[in-house]
């Protein structure tokens, strides 16, 4: 593929994540702290809404399937449309009219719906679109990396964006970036269209790779979602340096796009599976330290954010790229790829789902409440966002192991790592 092509396709990855950052970090502190919302109310809320949407990515994934298989211009009409009711529902998010209480909840909960379920078919159709152009392991890696590292460009951005400018600036820069990228996916490579039955959306679900990959992936995608929730509450109460965020965000996510080209190395001389179990242990090693800082350890923080986000890359690279190389082995390329991605968004939003809906209900029912920093508190806030996902991790890295990486793998062939 060539960089014209690559920036085609990956380009509306810049939105999709710019969005994502706000939705999934900004939102509860901005939240709690600018209209009062309890805690507990607020991981209910997540929790309701980011369920629905996990409930419908399989149905999405369905219907992208569909889509994709008809001609181009009904499907940019239906990516166009999903785009306007991201665009305003997103706006309409964070400046709610309601401004404290039920009416507030009720709001946040509708809004939060309708953008997560836009957000949904515009990603599926997204990674779907791209898994059909088909290749090998390191063809797949690229063109995951073409879209991640967009999607990087546009999640530091948004790290960024709402404290210099504001979120109405945010709001409008989405839209823009919405506009431009579906501009550019028009021109993108398309694979061609293969004739024959639609899979059934239960197909992902027989493919023993998909499964298999799929319990790593949820292990791994949930301790990373719980410090996501949790990141700016641990910046503002533990570090106690709010100041930062921008510095911490953008570190974090430069040193993720600035990692893609190493993670490729790496794809072509170990396979994806060794190099995502590297990524993983870096992990681990970045916030186990950050268990240790306390008020005013920016500079240790920074370190955490560059070592973290270096490992980001692997999360972002080269799972997806793991699961194309499945759909290919079970010999359901340009039938299913948007069933298996609709489950593949699903399992991520239930990663996120729960993140919100236990941690943070749990922090306030162990005597944390942002802005007060009892040692208690704090204490649970830290075993929480930092010990917590590394347990997490090395699940996550233990399950890679027996599944894709131990010798044994050779006798089952669809496990192959790619």
């Amino acid at each position: 593929m060539s960089p014209i092509d690559g920036l085609r396709y990956g380009g509306l990855g810049f939105a999709l994540a710019f969005v994502a950052l706000p939705l999934y970090v900004t939102l509860p502190a901005y939240y709690a702290e600018n209209f009062g919302t309890p805690l507990a109310a607020l991981g209910l809320v997540l929790l309701l809404a980011r369920g629905i949407d996990a409930l419908a990515d399989p149905l999405i994934g369905r219907l992208a399937d569909r889509w994709l298989d008809g001609p181009a211009a009904p499907l940019l009409r239906r990516l166009a449309l999903a785009a306007v009711v991201l665009a305003f529902s997103f706006a309409l998010l964070f400046f709610p009219v309601p401004r404290a209480g039920t009416p507030l909840l009720i709001w946040c909960t509708v809004l939060l719906v309708c953008t997560y379920l836009a957000y949904s078919v515009l990603t599926v159709l997204h990674q779907a679109w791209g898994a059909r152009l088909g290749g090998d392991a390191l063809r797949q890696t690229r063109l995951n990396a073409w879209r991640e590292g967009l999607a990087l460009a546009g999640v530091l951005t948004a790290s960024v964006l709402p404290a210099l400018a504001g979120m109405g600036v945010t709001a409008a820069a989405l839209a823009l970036g919405l506009l431009t990228g579906l501009w550019l996916l028009r021109r993108a490579p398309r694979a061609e269209l293969v004739t024959g039955q639609q899979a059934a959306l239960s197909v992902a679900w027989q493919t023993p790779g998909f499964r298999r990959l799929l319990a790593v992936f949820l292990l791994n995608g949930t301790a990373a979602a719980i410090p996501a929730t949790l990141l700016l509450f641990f910046v503002r109460d533990r570090l106690q340096t709010p100041a930062a965020e921008p510095l911490f965000l953008a570190s974090y996510f430069l040193a993720a796009a600035a990692s893609l080209p190493l993670w490729l190395r790496l794809v072509a001389r170990l396979g994806a599976a060794r190099s995502w179990a590297l990524g993983m242990a870096l992990a681990i090693a970045a916030f186990a330290w950050a268990a240790l800082l306390g008020p005013g350890d920016w500079l240790g923080f920074l370190f955490v954010c560059l070592g973290s986000g270096f490992a980001l890359g692997a999360d972002l690279a080269l799972p997806g790229a793991m699961l194309t190389r499945v759909i290919q082995q079970a010999g359901l390329a340009g039938r299913a790829e948007g069933a298996f991605f609709g489950w593949w968004n699903g399992a991520n939003k239930l990663n996120l789902a729960l993140a919100a809906g236990l941690a943070l209900p749990l922090l306030q029912a162990l005597g944390y409440t942002p802005g007060q920093r009892d040692a208690t508190g704090l204490q649970a806030l830290t075993l929480a966002y930092c010990l917590l996902p590394c347990l997490l991790k090395a699940a996550a890295a233990g399950l890679l192991y027996l599944l894709w990486i131990r010798p044994e793998r050779k006798a089952l062939p669809c496990l192959q790592h790619p």
